[in-house]
């Protein structure tokens, strides 16, 4: 229930701490699931005992399936708690995370020179780890709330902002967060917003924070508090209760940047450019280099699969192998993309420039099947050479679009402050949009990857990317 009766004093955890705790948890398991693997291959290898010094001589094994795990495991949303809290769901990702380390490590076997890896090793770890972190979760341990209190809560408002937060908490936290009430104007009070109660005003604050036990005020408004409400705030402050902004706790529960309703707070979507006093920040070259180098790996398969591609282009319709299609990169800087064409020639004679939605008719047999598999992006690589895109970074969009969309939507243009990707934060999030609305949603995720872009997040993304195209679930 979102509203329920005081229970007993029980600590109340972030939803920061509870995903580090379950992490914790994990790499224990790891590490224990890595100690029996070893013993197994001791026992299986009989010149070999399990002895300190067999096991510190694999010590590479801790931090290398660590370090795979926390990237499975993030790539796979296994540390939102809206996911652990449900048995099923943990199970099923629990599999999925289990099956990609062995893929990896299969990839990572061949490529090895002979006898450099064990062959069953992997095996004995995976059974081990499936087994250990599936009982660490499945036992619902405190961190997640079964036994620990629920977050509460008073949210400062009922403007948008507060009927925002509502919404992202059960969808994204239900369980974690207990909303006690909200304080409003002296005329709001005992009425419910969004099924949460009203409880009084800003003169009343403390009184609710010492009876409810709140540890975290939710502010809603991003430019003032009214006159009766600061004080309170500072109180409640000073006595050690949290103060969090909608928009910094929205983003955290959702992924997304609420831009719609920031209307002129810049401070909310931009970040300020730091000079890390004179110390160069190294994430822009290394991403550069990534992306020339994952660009020339992929030619090889580019190379290998064109004539086929342009074989079975020809025969399904009439026209060229390629398009191109004139988009904007960083800075506003026009650039041509190219694609395998995927629709028939001079889909937009009549229409004009429109985005394609699902059972476009402009669409060729073969050109569905490569949209979604993504095959017709594989020119892309070319853009990337080029440095006209990224491999990560928001989608590029025509001149007409954004212009368009620059009128209705805040801040549309700062997602080109970075270079543009062959996929990004909001592919991978979000379905493919073909709506303004659409348009809106993906901006607030593009913002998201904007503040927080690195290279562990953009790793992030490349691996769900990757899951997304042998599932088939492009366009």
């Amino acid at each position: 229930m979102f509203f329920s009766p005081i229970p007993k004093r029980r600590l109340q955890l972030q939803i920061s701490e509870r995903r580090a705790l379950l992490a914790l948890g994990d790499i224990a398991a790891v590490v224990l699931s890595v100690l029996i693997a070893l013993y197994i291959w001791s026992v299986v290898d009989a010149q070999r005992g399990f002895t300190l010094e067999f096991v510190l001589s694999q010590g590479a094994w801790f931090f290398a399936l660590a370090a795979l795990w926390l990237l499975l495991a993030s790539a796979n949303d296994f540390y939102e708690l809206r996911i652990a809290a449900q048995r099923g769901r943990t199970v099923r990702r629990l599999l999925l995370i289990t099956a990609q380390t062995w893929v990896v490590y299969i990839l990572v076997f061949f490529v090895s020179p002979p006898g450099t890896l064990p062959r069953l090793f992997i095996i004995y770890y995976g059974v081990a780890s499936l087994i250990l972190i599936g009982a660490w979760r499945l036992s619902r341990p405190f961190l997640l709330g079964w036994t620990s209190e629920p977050r509460r809560a008073l949210i400062i408002g009922t403007d948008w902002g507060a009927q925002a937060i509502i919404e992202a908490m059960r969808s994204y936290a239900d369980g974690e967060y207990e909303i006690r009430g909200i304080i409003s104007s002296a005329d709001k009070v005992g009425m419910l917003f969004k099924g949460v109660p009203v409880l009084g005003t800003g003169a009343d604050l403390m009184n609710f924070v010492r009876r409810d036990r709140i540890s975290e005020l939710i502010i809603t408004t991003t430019d003032h508090l009214p006159g009766d409400v600061f004080p309170g705030v500072m109180d409640a402050y000073e006595q050690g209760i949290s103060i969090v902004p909608m928009p910094i706790l929205y983003e955290r529960l959702t992924g997304r940047v609420p831009v719609e309703h920031v209307d002129n707070n810049w401070a909310v979507v931009f970040l300020p450019v730091s000079t890390h006093d004179g110390v160069i920040n190294p994430y822009p070259f290394l991403k550069r280099l990534i992306d020339v180098t994952l660009a020339l790996m992929g030619l090889v398969p580019f190379m290998a699969l064109l004539p086929f591609i342009a074989l079975l282009i020809r025969l399904d319709s009439r026209g060229g192998i390629f398009y191109t299609q004139e988009r904007m990169g960083r800075g506003g800087r026009r650039f041509k993309l190219i694609k395998f064409r995927s629709m028939v020639q001079n889909a937009e004679a009549e229409t004009g420039a429109v985005f394609s939605h699902a059972g476009d008719p402009r669409v060729t047999r073969f050109g569905r099947f490569m949209r979604k598999t993504r095959l017709d992006e594989l020119p892309q690589l070319i853009n990337v050479l080029r440095g006209d895109m990224s491999f990560v970074g928001p989608r590029p969009e025509r001149p007409e679009h954004v212009a368009r969309l620059t009128e209705k939507i805040p801040f549309y243009r700062t997602r080109m402050i970075v270079r543009p990707g062959l996929t990004g934060w909001a592919q991978v999030q979000y379905s493919y949009g073909s709506t303004d609305e659409d348009a809106m949603i993906k901006l607030q995720y593009d913002l998201y990857y904007i503040r927080h872009r690195s290279l562990l997040l953009d790793m992030n993304i490349l691996i769900r990317t990757v899951g997304k195209v042998l599932s088939m679930s492009g366009v």
